[in-house]
Protein backbone atom coordinates (compact mmCIF):
# COMPACT_ATOMS: atom_id res chain seq x y z
CA UNK A 1 0.00 0.00 0.00
CA UNK A 2 1.51 3.45 -1.22
CA UNK A 3 2.36 5.69 1.87
CA UNK A 4 -0.35 8.27 0.95
CA UNK A 5 -3.14 5.36 1.14
CA UNK A 6 -1.91 4.04 4.23
CA UNK A 7 -1.89 7.13 5.73
CA UNK A 8 -6.14 7.73 4.62
CA UNK A 9 -7.10 4.66 6.13
CA UNK A 10 -5.17 4.60 9.49
CA UNK A 11 -6.62 8.53 9.52
CA UNK A 12 -9.95 6.95 9.03
CA UNK A 13 -9.48 3.72 11.31
CA UNK A 14 -12.84 2.87 12.84
CA UNK A 15 -13.65 2.62 16.33
CA UNK A 16 -13.27 -1.27 17.51
CA UNK A 17 -16.41 -1.91 19.15
CA UNK A 18 -18.01 -0.41 15.74
CA UNK A 19 -16.04 -2.88 13.58
CA UNK A 20 -16.62 -6.04 15.65
CA UNK A 21 -20.59 -4.79 15.71
CA UNK A 22 -20.89 -4.88 19.44
CA UNK A 23 -21.43 -2.76 22.29
CA UNK A 24 -18.88 -1.65 24.46
CA UNK A 25 -20.31 -3.85 27.17
CA UNK A 26 -20.14 -6.96 25.37
CA UNK A 27 -18.43 -9.54 27.17
CA UNK A 28 -15.31 -11.56 26.02
CA UNK A 29 -18.16 -14.97 24.42
CA UNK A 30 -19.99 -12.14 22.67
CA UNK A 31 -16.84 -10.24 21.49
CA UNK A 32 -15.23 -13.72 20.17
CA UNK A 33 -18.69 -14.95 18.83
CA UNK A 34 -19.34 -11.95 16.62
CA UNK A 35 -15.67 -12.24 15.68
CA UNK A 36 -16.36 -15.75 14.52
CA UNK A 37 -19.06 -14.76 12.20
CA UNK A 38 -17.24 -11.56 10.58
CA UNK A 39 -14.28 -13.55 9.96
CA UNK A 40 -16.07 -16.24 8.12
CA UNK A 41 -17.78 -13.70 6.36
CA UNK A 42 -14.65 -11.58 4.97
CA UNK A 43 -11.95 -14.76 5.16
CA UNK A 44 -9.79 -14.39 1.62
CA UNK A 45 -10.54 -18.33 1.12
CA UNK A 46 -14.07 -17.13 0.61
CA UNK A 47 -13.63 -14.22 -0.96
CA UNK A 48 -10.74 -14.33 -3.79
CA UNK A 49 -9.94 -11.50 -5.06
CA UNK A 50 -12.09 -9.55 -3.37
CA UNK A 51 -9.66 -6.38 -1.58
CA UNK A 52 -12.43 -4.97 0.05
CA UNK A 53 -13.23 -8.24 2.01
CA UNK A 54 -9.44 -8.63 2.67
CA UNK A 55 -9.54 -5.04 3.91
CA UNK A 56 -12.69 -5.82 6.30
CA UNK A 57 -11.05 -9.43 7.48
CA UNK A 58 -7.67 -8.15 8.85
CA UNK A 59 -9.66 -4.89 10.47
CA UNK A 60 -11.54 -7.31 12.39
CA UNK A 61 -8.65 -9.28 12.88
CA UNK A 62 -7.13 -6.20 14.32
CA UNK A 63 -9.95 -4.81 16.50
CA UNK A 64 -10.49 -8.56 18.12
CA UNK A 65 -6.68 -9.05 18.74
CA UNK A 66 -7.10 -5.68 20.87
CA UNK A 67 -10.68 -6.31 22.64
CA UNK A 68 -9.97 -10.01 23.50
CA UNK A 69 -7.33 -9.21 25.61
CA UNK A 70 -8.30 -7.19 28.55
CA UNK A 71 -5.07 -5.22 29.71
CA UNK A 72 -5.32 -4.09 25.69
CA UNK A 73 -8.85 -3.49 25.81
CA UNK A 74 -8.77 -1.26 29.42
CA UNK A 75 -5.40 0.62 27.63
CA UNK A 76 -7.94 1.21 24.40
CA UNK A 77 -11.09 2.38 26.31
CA UNK A 78 -9.07 4.78 28.14
CA UNK A 79 -7.04 6.17 25.65
CA UNK A 80 -8.32 5.27 22.15
CA UNK A 81 -6.06 4.30 18.97
CA UNK A 82 -3.29 6.50 20.18
CA UNK A 83 -3.04 3.18 22.79
CA UNK A 84 -3.88 0.35 20.57
CA UNK A 85 -2.75 0.95 16.97
CA UNK A 86 0.35 1.88 16.97
CA UNK A 87 1.74 -2.05 17.82
CA UNK A 88 -0.70 -3.48 15.29
CA UNK A 89 -0.03 -2.15 11.54
CA UNK A 90 -1.36 -4.70 9.49
CA UNK A 91 0.84 -3.15 5.98
CA UNK A 92 4.04 -4.14 7.89
CA UNK A 93 5.76 -7.04 9.79
CA UNK A 94 3.17 -9.18 12.12
CA UNK A 95 0.88 -10.71 10.07
CA UNK A 96 1.99 -14.21 10.43
CA UNK A 97 2.51 -13.74 13.94
CA UNK A 98 -1.26 -12.60 14.34
CA UNK A 99 -2.86 -15.47 12.17
CA UNK A 100 -0.79 -17.92 14.00
CA UNK A 101 -2.16 -16.81 17.43
CA UNK A 102 -6.11 -17.38 15.62
CA UNK A 103 -5.03 -20.75 14.14
CA UNK A 104 -7.64 -22.83 16.49
CA UNK A 105 -10.18 -21.01 15.76
CA UNK A 106 -10.45 -20.40 12.32
CA UNK A 107 -9.91 -24.14 12.41
CA UNK A 108 -12.96 -24.98 13.81
CA UNK A 109 -15.29 -23.41 10.77
CA UNK A 110 -12.36 -23.62 8.44
CA UNK A 111 -11.62 -27.06 8.14
CA UNK A 112 -14.05 -27.71 5.27
CA UNK A 113 -13.08 -25.86 2.70
CA UNK A 114 -9.55 -27.35 2.78
CA UNK A 115 -7.58 -23.50 3.60
CA UNK A 116 -4.93 -23.02 6.10
CA UNK A 117 -6.38 -21.52 9.28
CA UNK A 118 -6.37 -18.35 8.54
CA UNK A 119 -5.26 -18.57 5.05
CA UNK A 120 -2.01 -17.55 4.43
CA UNK A 121 1.38 -19.00 4.45
CA UNK A 122 2.91 -21.98 5.51
CA UNK A 123 2.42 -25.63 3.39
CA UNK A 124 0.00 -27.63 3.04
CA UNK A 125 -2.65 -29.32 5.33
CA UNK A 126 -3.70 -32.81 5.65
CA UNK A 127 -7.17 -34.34 4.43
CA UNK A 128 -10.05 -32.31 6.51
CA UNK A 129 -11.03 -35.02 9.40
CA UNK A 130 -14.66 -35.37 9.26
CA UNK A 131 -17.30 -33.59 11.00
CA UNK A 132 -18.50 -33.76 14.45
CA UNK A 133 -22.00 -34.99 14.88
CA UNK A 134 -24.73 -34.66 17.91
CA UNK A 135 -27.52 -36.96 18.56
CA UNK A 136 -30.12 -37.22 21.23
CA UNK A 137 -30.80 -40.55 22.70
CA UNK A 138 -33.97 -40.97 25.59
CA UNK A 139 -33.33 -43.69 28.20
CA UNK A 140 -35.76 -44.90 30.85
CA UNK A 141 -34.78 -44.21 34.60
CA UNK A 142 -34.41 -47.93 35.26
CA UNK A 143 -31.54 -47.59 31.88
CA UNK A 144 -29.94 -44.86 33.24
CA UNK A 145 -29.64 -46.73 37.17
CA UNK A 146 -28.19 -49.84 35.60
CA UNK A 147 -26.40 -48.74 32.40
CA UNK A 148 -27.43 -49.85 29.29
CA UNK A 149 -25.95 -50.13 25.47
CA UNK A 150 -28.59 -48.87 23.19
CA UNK A 151 -28.40 -48.55 19.30
CA UNK A 152 -28.66 -44.30 18.30
CA UNK A 153 -29.38 -43.58 14.51
CA UNK A 154 -27.49 -41.11 12.83
CA UNK A 155 -28.44 -39.55 9.35
CA UNK A 156 -25.69 -38.24 7.14
CA UNK A 157 -22.95 -38.79 4.87
CA UNK A 158 -21.45 -42.22 4.34
CA UNK A 159 -18.51 -43.70 1.43
CA UNK A 160 -20.46 -44.67 -1.22
CA UNK A 161 -20.67 -48.61 -1.45
CA UNK A 162 -20.17 -48.35 -5.37
CA UNK A 163 -17.34 -47.28 -5.61
CA UNK A 164 -15.92 -47.40 -2.22
CA UNK A 165 -15.26 -43.61 -1.60
CA UNK A 166 -13.04 -43.04 -4.44
CA UNK A 167 -16.29 -40.66 -6.49
CA UNK A 168 -14.86 -42.42 -9.80
CA UNK A 169 -16.74 -45.22 -11.87
CA UNK A 170 -15.76 -48.85 -11.10
CA UNK A 171 -12.67 -49.59 -13.35
CA UNK A 172 -11.29 -45.99 -13.13
CA UNK A 173 -9.45 -44.07 -10.36
CA UNK A 174 -9.34 -40.18 -9.80
CA UNK A 175 -6.26 -38.55 -11.41
CA UNK A 176 -3.94 -36.08 -10.06
CA UNK A 177 -5.09 -32.26 -10.00
CA UNK A 178 -3.03 -30.68 -12.27
CA UNK A 179 -3.71 -27.21 -10.99
CA UNK A 180 -2.28 -28.05 -7.79
CA UNK A 181 -0.05 -31.65 -8.51
CA UNK A 182 -2.22 -33.18 -5.96
CA UNK A 183 -1.69 -30.69 -2.87
CA UNK A 184 -5.18 -29.41 -2.75
CA UNK A 185 -3.74 -25.95 -2.50
CA UNK A 186 -2.79 -22.67 -4.27
CA UNK A 187 -0.67 -20.27 -3.32
CA UNK A 188 -1.11 -16.63 -4.65
CA UNK A 189 1.24 -13.72 -3.46
CA UNK A 190 -0.26 -10.11 -2.99
CA UNK A 191 2.47 -8.07 -2.55
CA UNK A 192 5.08 -9.71 0.31
CA UNK A 193 2.09 -12.06 1.42
CA UNK A 194 1.63 -15.13 0.69
CA UNK A 195 -1.56 -16.31 0.39
CA UNK A 196 -2.60 -20.31 0.61
CA UNK A 197 -6.34 -21.53 -0.59
CA UNK A 198 -8.08 -23.87 -1.91
CA UNK A 199 -7.47 -25.44 -5.17
CA UNK A 200 -10.59 -24.28 -7.43
CA UNK A 201 -10.21 -26.91 -9.71
CA UNK A 202 -9.77 -30.22 -6.93
CA UNK A 203 -11.78 -28.21 -4.58
CA UNK A 204 -9.08 -29.60 -1.98
CA UNK A 205 -9.54 -32.87 -2.92
CA UNK A 206 -6.00 -33.38 -4.44
CA UNK A 207 -7.62 -35.02 -7.24
CA UNK A 208 -9.71 -35.13 -9.90
CA UNK A 209 -12.33 -37.56 -11.19
CA UNK A 210 -12.57 -38.06 -14.87
CA UNK A 211 -15.23 -40.71 -15.18
CA UNK A 212 -17.70 -40.14 -11.99
CA UNK A 213 -19.59 -42.68 -10.10
CA UNK A 214 -23.19 -43.04 -10.78
CA UNK A 215 -24.35 -43.52 -7.73
CA UNK A 216 -22.66 -40.83 -6.22
CA UNK A 217 -21.94 -39.02 -9.22
CA UNK A 218 -18.55 -38.25 -7.89
CA UNK A 219 -18.82 -36.69 -4.71
CA UNK A 220 -17.69 -40.41 -2.68
CA UNK A 221 -20.33 -39.95 0.06
CA UNK A 222 -24.16 -40.44 -0.22
CA UNK A 223 -26.85 -39.98 2.64
CA UNK A 224 -27.45 -43.07 4.42
CA UNK A 225 -28.97 -43.87 7.57
CA UNK A 226 -26.95 -45.83 10.21
CA UNK A 227 -26.98 -46.87 13.61
CA UNK A 228 -24.13 -46.73 16.36
CA UNK A 229 -24.31 -48.99 19.48
CA UNK A 230 -23.68 -47.00 22.41
CA UNK A 231 -23.07 -47.60 25.64
CA UNK A 232 -24.24 -45.19 28.35
CA UNK A 233 -23.13 -45.72 32.08
CA UNK A 234 -24.91 -47.05 35.26
CA UNK A 235 -25.64 -43.44 36.98
CA UNK A 236 -25.78 -41.05 33.82
CA UNK A 237 -28.32 -38.13 34.12
CA UNK A 238 -30.52 -35.86 31.78
CA UNK A 239 -28.20 -33.05 29.99
CA UNK A 240 -25.41 -35.37 29.93
CA UNK A 241 -23.03 -35.83 26.74
CA UNK A 242 -21.79 -38.66 25.39
CA UNK A 243 -18.63 -38.57 23.33
CA UNK A 244 -18.07 -41.44 20.85
CA UNK A 245 -14.46 -41.11 18.77
CA UNK A 246 -14.64 -40.97 15.43
CA UNK A 247 -18.11 -42.21 14.75
CA UNK A 248 -19.28 -39.19 13.17
CA UNK A 249 -19.18 -37.99 9.68
CA UNK A 250 -16.29 -39.48 7.52
CA UNK A 251 -13.09 -37.88 6.77
CA UNK A 252 -12.15 -36.38 3.53
CA UNK A 253 -9.50 -39.07 1.65
CA UNK A 254 -9.07 -41.41 4.13
CA UNK A 255 -8.88 -38.70 7.19
CA UNK A 256 -10.35 -40.07 10.60
CA UNK A 257 -14.23 -39.37 11.14
CA UNK A 258 -15.67 -36.94 13.60
CA UNK A 259 -17.37 -37.56 16.77
CA UNK A 260 -20.42 -38.46 18.22
CA UNK A 261 -21.96 -36.67 20.75
CA UNK A 262 -25.00 -38.36 22.28
CA UNK A 263 -26.89 -35.53 24.39
CA UNK A 264 -28.61 -37.84 26.97
CA UNK A 265 -32.95 -37.18 27.78
CA UNK A 266 -34.53 -39.57 30.73
CA UNK A 267 -38.48 -40.13 30.38
CA UNK A 268 -40.79 -38.86 33.05
CA UNK A 269 -41.27 -42.01 35.65
CA UNK A 270 -44.68 -42.17 37.41
CA UNK A 271 -43.13 -43.17 40.50
CA UNK A 272 -40.07 -42.43 41.24
CA UNK A 273 -38.20 -38.69 41.15
CA UNK A 274 -34.66 -37.92 40.89
CA UNK A 275 -32.25 -35.50 42.47
CA UNK A 276 -28.54 -35.94 41.22
CA UNK A 277 -27.60 -39.85 42.58
CA UNK A 278 -31.02 -39.36 45.31
CA UNK A 279 -33.90 -41.31 44.29
CA UNK A 280 -37.51 -40.25 45.82
CA UNK A 281 -40.40 -41.62 46.12
CA UNK A 282 -43.69 -42.27 47.69
CA UNK A 283 -45.32 -45.34 49.87
CA UNK A 284 -49.13 -45.69 50.78
CA UNK A 285 -49.50 -46.97 54.35
CA UNK A 286 -52.45 -47.64 56.66
CA UNK A 287 -53.75 -45.59 59.58
CA UNK A 288 -53.35 -48.90 61.67
CA UNK A 289 -49.43 -49.46 60.66
CA UNK A 290 -48.63 -45.50 60.82
CA UNK A 291 -49.77 -45.85 64.75
CA UNK A 292 -48.47 -48.80 65.97
CA UNK A 293 -45.41 -48.96 63.47
CA UNK A 294 -44.72 -51.80 60.65
CA UNK A 295 -42.06 -52.58 57.41
CA UNK A 296 -43.45 -51.83 54.06
CA UNK A 297 -41.30 -52.15 50.34
CA UNK A 298 -40.07 -49.87 47.62
CA UNK A 299 -39.17 -51.66 44.03
CA UNK A 300 -36.60 -49.57 42.86
CA UNK A 301 -36.51 -49.13 39.01
CA UNK A 302 -33.61 -51.59 38.37
CA UNK A 303 -36.12 -53.86 40.46
CA UNK A 304 -34.44 -54.33 43.24
CA UNK A 305 -36.36 -54.38 46.39
CA UNK A 306 -35.76 -52.04 49.31
CA UNK A 307 -37.15 -52.41 52.81
CA UNK A 308 -38.47 -49.62 54.63
CA UNK A 309 -39.17 -49.77 58.44
CA UNK A 310 -41.53 -46.79 60.36
CA UNK A 311 -41.90 -46.12 63.96
CA UNK A 312 -45.39 -46.39 65.36
CA UNK A 313 -46.94 -42.76 65.79
CA UNK A 314 -45.45 -42.15 62.09
CA UNK A 315 -47.19 -38.90 61.30
CA UNK A 316 -48.26 -38.28 57.61
CA UNK A 317 -45.53 -36.81 55.52
CA UNK A 318 -42.92 -38.16 57.22
CA UNK A 319 -39.55 -38.74 54.91
CA UNK A 320 -37.31 -41.62 56.07
CA UNK A 321 -34.06 -41.95 53.84
CA UNK A 322 -32.44 -45.59 53.36
CA UNK A 323 -28.83 -44.23 52.44
CA UNK A 324 -26.88 -46.40 49.78
CA UNK A 325 -29.48 -47.40 47.67
CA UNK A 326 -30.18 -44.56 45.38
CA UNK A 327 -28.57 -43.96 42.21
CA UNK A 328 -24.87 -45.23 41.28
CA UNK A 329 -22.57 -42.42 41.31
CA UNK A 330 -20.39 -42.37 37.81
CA UNK A 331 -17.41 -42.99 39.33
CA UNK A 332 -18.18 -45.86 40.86
CA UNK A 333 -17.92 -44.87 44.48
CA UNK A 334 -21.33 -45.83 46.48
CA UNK A 335 -24.67 -44.40 45.48
CA UNK A 336 -27.25 -42.08 46.34
CA UNK A 337 -29.50 -41.95 48.82
CA UNK A 338 -33.47 -43.46 48.86
CA UNK A 339 -36.05 -41.11 50.07
CA UNK A 340 -39.45 -42.10 50.97
CA UNK A 341 -42.16 -40.12 51.65
CA UNK A 342 -44.87 -41.71 53.55
CA UNK A 343 -48.69 -40.93 53.14
CA UNK A 344 -51.43 -42.51 55.38
CA UNK A 345 -53.75 -43.83 53.67
CA UNK A 346 -57.68 -42.83 54.98
CA UNK A 347 -60.37 -45.54 54.48
CA UNK A 348 -63.15 -43.39 52.33
CA UNK A 349 -66.17 -46.63 53.41
CA UNK A 350 -66.22 -47.72 56.46
CA UNK A 351 -67.66 -50.76 58.00
CA UNK A 352 -70.82 -50.26 60.74
CA UNK A 353 -68.00 -52.55 63.17
CA UNK A 354 -65.11 -50.39 61.49
CA UNK A 355 -67.00 -46.95 62.53
CA UNK A 356 -67.81 -48.65 66.13
CA UNK A 357 -64.09 -49.65 66.82
CA UNK A 358 -63.28 -46.29 65.23
CA UNK A 359 -65.30 -44.67 67.67
CA UNK A 360 -64.20 -46.49 70.86
CA UNK A 361 -60.35 -46.13 69.61
CA UNK A 362 -61.83 -42.37 69.71
CA UNK A 363 -62.92 -42.06 72.96
CA UNK A 364 -59.82 -44.11 74.66
CA UNK A 365 -57.53 -41.91 72.94
CA UNK A 366 -59.23 -38.51 74.03
CA UNK A 367 -58.08 -35.53 72.36
CA UNK A 368 -54.99 -35.49 70.44
CA UNK A 369 -52.81 -32.50 71.09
Amino acid sequence: MAADEKAKTMSVKRDYYEVLEVEKSANGDEIRRSYRKLALKYHPDRNQGDSEAELKFKEATEAFSILSDEQKRAQYDRFGHQAAGAGFDFDNAGMGDIFTHFQDMFSDFFGGFGGQAGGYGGGRRGPARGQDTRVRATLTLAEAMEGVKKEVQIRGAAPCESCNGTGAKNGSQPKTCGTCAGTGQVNTQRGFIMFSTTCPTCHGQGTVIGDPCDECNGERYVEKRRKVLVSFPAGIDEGQRLRVPEQGMPGQQGAPAGDLYVDVDLEEDERFERDGFDLGTRLNISFADAALGGKGSVELPNGETVKVEYKSGTQPGTVQTIKKQGFPQLDGRGRGDLHVLLEVAVPKKLSRKAKKLIKELQDELGEVG
